[in-house]
């Protein structure tokens, strides 16, 4: 028989984390996936024959509000120990109209039924209970990434975790996990990780073999066991508490809360005129490296926090905890920078060379997470970044302080915009609020729609064969329109440029003499194109002026370097003239 566990996310744009335990508890399999298809993959010899699956994710929810009477009556027990379970219902849509575990079950000819013996089931888990009654825990190990948790925390009780689960080889019944290369693989991973990111791909597998050893407790256990709710309005099963465990008495809050708000609050306004100066230049970075590739953007703004929207950040609570122990040091998005684009395919091309351009500390794409749960809505991609050393001494007002970087079309930007406007600084009565969910969710569909449409608009005109006019007229200057035609037929791969590129190299050409669509043919034809690309090493397609810009560099050299209209860039272009010389 295999014992099964998957701590499962609610949509498959993240991971899921897997684990097969054979009938002797020895880990068979151990790994994270994102998909069902991938899910019923990775497990399709191992439900073949009998089977426990213990899933991680609410597997029948029938209340519309609230929480389930499993979650109500599992919170009394496993509560004071920080164990309690979120509430599920089907007005979340995560959960309406079936939720993702139960389609997955189903899809497998899983039973959910926890009183059953059939010979291939399922049952709802939750790792946070298990491991306090497992362990006699006084509260829950706090592995999970929470605002004011800092990564040597996180990795500490992570750890933690794996170091009582190896301790189960001589439970009853006994797991077995050192055999396995995966899981020793895993556990490296951990010890070594310098990113949050890199524990939170260990921290779903680690969930998923304790998911795995609930089943083959209950199976082996099953007087041990307890099972809060039941089939018709959904359940969790999860080892009893022991007799007379406690929770841990909680260490007391030393300075008041208040304190520590005046104080933050305090430092942040003494503060916030270098960090306005910090979002200048982070604009002025992005700037820069957005133009040195020749993307095309609509643009880039940047601001520093106020302290007033500071102060209320700071004052946040989740379940009277406060959301920022440190609200200084834990708020990673008070120098913010907006980067606006016409199509959604240059959000991604942003991003990525932003990524390369600094140290890449989190990437968040929320509308594939809205996206991931079957909903349309807000969609931005957020970046968080840290200048490299050298960058760093550059601009001190920045320093080593995180930048949080948005990313969205013209089309995402204004829903938002509209939709924080109404949601946040109007007023929306109660009895309206359902219509103006769906009308919202309306809007972002049709939005979705038309950003696809103006990318195959843009897809279908780059790769058109514009032929311009060869012909010269009074005006010695070759016009931008022009230009930009006869660039899209010359470097067809390439993106479009910004509008004012367009003008700012016509004037470039202008000083080099070169008057008419003719003479910049000539030109461009005698340039190795190829040799330019190898020797650049392009790490993403950039734009036609770009690409327009190199080919004169090369062909013209110190000349081109000379002009009136490259005064303010000569360092990078004799250095990127160097790399084309070898």
């Amino acid at each position: 028989m295999h014992f099964i566990g998957l701590d499962l996310a609610w949509g498959e744009r993240r991971p899921t984390g897997v684990a097969v335990l054979d009938d002797a508890g020895h880990l068979l399999h151990v790994s994270a996936v994102q998909t069902d298809d991938e899910v019923a993959e990775s497990l399709a010899s191992y439900v073949e024959g009998d089977c426990l699956v213990a899933i991680d994710a609410p597997l029948v929810v029938v209340n519309e509000t609230g929480a389930r009477p499993a979650e109500r009556a599992l919170n009394r027990d496993f509560g004071r120990f920080d164990a309690g379970a979120h509430p599920s219902n089907t007005g979340k849509p995560e959960f309406s109209p079936v939720p993702r575990g139960a389609r997955l079950a189903a899809r497998l000819g899983l039973d959910l039924d926890p009183d059953s013996r059939a010979r291939r089931r399922a049952i709802e888990v939750y790792p946070h209970p298990a491991t306090v009654a497992l362990f006699g825990l006084g509260r829950t190990l706090k592995y999970k990434n929470k605002p004011g948790r800092p990564l040597a925390t996180l990795r500490e009780e992570l750890l933690a975790l794996v170091r009582l689960l190896e301790g189960l080889a001589a439970a009853d019944p006994a797991l077995h996990l050192l055999a396995n290369d995966d899981w020793r693989a895993l556990v490296e991973q951990a010890e070594s990780a310098t990113r949050k990111s890199e524990l939170r791909q260990v921290e779903d597998q680690v969930d998923a073999v304790v998911c795995a050893y609930v089943a083959f407790f209950r199976e082996r256990r099953p007087d041990d066991t307890t099972t809060y709710g039941d089939l018709a309005e959904g359940y969790i099963v999860t080892p009893t508490l022991r007799a007379g465990q406690q929770p841990s008495p909680r260490p007391p809050r030393t300075p008041p809360r208040v304190e520590v708000l005046r104080r933050a609050i305090a430092d942040y306004a003494e503060l916030q005129p270098r960090l306005q100066q910090a979002a200048t230049d982070a604009v002025e970075i992005v700037q820069s490296v957005l133009d040195e590739a020749g993307l095309n953007y609509l643009t880039v703004t940047g601001r520093a926090k106020s302290v007033a929207s500071f102060a209320a950040k700071a004052a946040r609570t989740v379940d009277d905890e406060p959301v920022y122990l440190d609200p200084l040091a834990d708020m990673t998005d008070v120098i913010g920078v907006r980067v606006i684009t016409y199509v959604h395919s240059d959000v991604a091309a942003v991003a990525g060379l932003l990524s390369e351009e600094a140290e890449l500390l989190d990437d968040r794409d929320l509308g594939q997470e809205t996206a991931g749960e079957g909903r349309f809505g807000y969609a931005s991609r957020h970046l968080q970044l840290r200048l490299g050393e050298e960058q760093q001494r550059e601009y001190p007002a920045i320093g080593s302080r995180q930048v949080q970087v948005q990313i969205r079309t013209v089309l995402q930007h204004a829903w938002a915009e509209f939709e924080h406007d109404i949601r946040y600084k109007g007023s929306i009565p109660d009895e309206h609020r359902a219509d103006f969910d769906r009308r919202f969710t309306l809007a972002a569909g049709l939005l979705e729609l038309a950003d696809q449409e103006f990318s195959t608009i843009r897809q279908r005109l780059t790769t058109a064969h514009l032929t311009p006019s060869l012909d010269d007229d009074e005006d010695p200057r070759i016009s931008p329109q022009e230009l930009a035609a006869f660039l899209a037929g010359q470097y067809a791969d390439s993106g479009w440029s910004r509008p004012d590129h367009y003008s700012w190299i016509a004037g470039l050409l202008l000083e080099l003499g070169v008057t008419s669509l003719g003479e910049l043919s000539e030109l461009v034809r005698s340039v190795d194109s190829a040799l330019i690309d190898e020797r650049l090493g392009y790490r993403h397609v950039p734009g036609a002026v770009r690409r327009l810009d190199d080919a004169l560099l090369f062909a013209r050299g110190e000349d081109y370097v000379g002009l009136h209209g490259n005064a303010h860039r000569i360092e990078r272009l004799r250095e990127r003239l160097g790399r084309m010389q070898g």
